[in-house]
């Protein structure tokens, strides 16, 4: 039986129920036309903190709710982070060619902004009309499938998001892990494609913004053995990139190399090698990047980190985590001089993920702060 009381329908007339539909459709259409109002703004503010080089991997791209997007940065200055790296994704910018979308992207500056945070942009994701017909599939590539004839559609992109975002991004990363199969199209990692797409990027990014800040690399940390159809091996693969470079005779093509570091099981400061993943893995990139002649040239670590899932195979307890993550900070403050800034992945999801993944992240979906939220921020709290 309903819980509320039932009024004997009436029976409108076959005009007014016509007139009624139309009337709804026409409401919706008009909503739908009329972009949501920008939130009004709190008064600008700095981050406070005891060490610079703190930031957190974002993904606000896909928050339905503006809120969540204001919150989120007020929690992240609140942090003491100072950088975030967030992915603006080249589909959802540019869906049809030479048509650009930025309200999405516009929120997210605005609101890092006006919190005092430096944004880090991350560029990726291949729109449908940027994807190749003549393979199988066509259309149905992956968004990491980027063909060379399809570059200088990507380097427009590049130039055309540093020329809207002039003053407002002062970095750019050139694609994400493309060294490993799944983030290049499901293909075998290419350093000779990535360079020519690095070295067309660049030249666009720097006709449209010379002071933007272009970071290369962005190479995921793997043990995989040559030939492996999963992915190359950073260091091998950041090699064969010099090579690549060279050989193609147009200089230099970035300002920074972006690195990804992560601990998985091993403490902060276990040593490197070549044989193990581990956060001082990047000194290894560093003795690569020294070996060929950018000493002079910064790194940015725009992933890394520990995860918190304990049955994980590179789970470590949250407690571990906590205090590797701390103590990771403070040694890149006093021991790599040549660091910009150390984002960790990643804040939060929008929504779980119901797996390991959940536990990377510093806040829940809902902006419900996690213990290491807490512990990392009294660690870089001044006091």
């Amino acid at each position: 039986m309903s819980k509320f009381p039932v009024t004997p329908p009436t029976t409108p007339s076959k005009i007014t129920r016509i007139a009624a539909s139309l009337g709804l459709i026409l409401a919706v259409l008009v909503g739908l036309a009329t972009p949501a109002r920008p939130m009004a703004l709190a008064p600008a503010q700095t981050v406070k903190t005891t060490n610079a080089l703190a930031g957190v991997h974002t993904r606000f791209i896909d928050e339905v709710d503006e809120w969540k997007i204001a919150r989120g940065m007020t929690m992240i200055r609140e942090m003491g982070a100072t950088w975030i790296v967030e992915l603006f994704p080249w589909n959802y910018i540019e869906p049809v060619k030479s048509r650009f979308e930025w309200s999405n992207a516009d929120r997210i500056v605005r609101h890092a902004q006006n919190n005092g945070i430096t944004v880090i942009a991350r560029l990726g994701f291949v729109p449908e009309w940027a994807k190749p017909r003549d393979v199988e599939g066509g259309r149905g590539t992956t968004v990491t499938h980027l063909d060379p004839q399809f570059f200088p559609d990507f380097a427009n992109f590049a130039a055309e998001f540093v020329r809207h975002f002039s003053g407002q991004i002062s970095h750019v990363i050139i694609w994400n892990e493309p060294n490993l199969s799944n983030e290049w199209g499901m293909r075998p990692p290419n350093p000779e494609q990535y360079a020519a797409l690095l070295t067309a990027s660049y030249a666009a990014i720097k006709r449209a913004n010379p002071t933007t800040v272009v970071l290369a690399g962005a190479l995921a940390p793997t043990l995989e053995p040559a030939g492996s159809p999963n992915a190359m091996n950073d260091l091998t693969y950041l090699e064969q990139l010099y090579v690549a470079l060279r050989s193609s005779g147009n200089g230099r093509a970035y300002d920074a190399l972006a690195v990804h570091a992560y601990g998985q099981t091993a403490p902060f400061d276990e040593p490197p090698s070549a044989m193990k993943i581990n956060f001082r893995r990047t000194e290894l990139v560093r003795d690569i990047m020294i070996a060929n002649g950018d000493r002079e040239v910064p790194v940015y670590i725009t992933e890394g980190g520990w995860n918190d899932d304990k049955h994980w195979i590179n789970g470590v307890s949250p407690s571990a985590r906590i205090r590797n993550t701390i103590a990771a900070l403070e040694f890149a403050r006093t021991n790599w001089p040549w660091l910009r800034s150390l984002s960790f992945w990643v804040f939060k999801l929008t929504v779980p993920a119901r797996g390991y993944r959940d536990h990377f992240t510093f806040v829940a979906p809902d902006l419900e702060p996690l213990p290491i939220y807490d512990e990392f921020k009294n660690a870089l709290s001044p006091h």
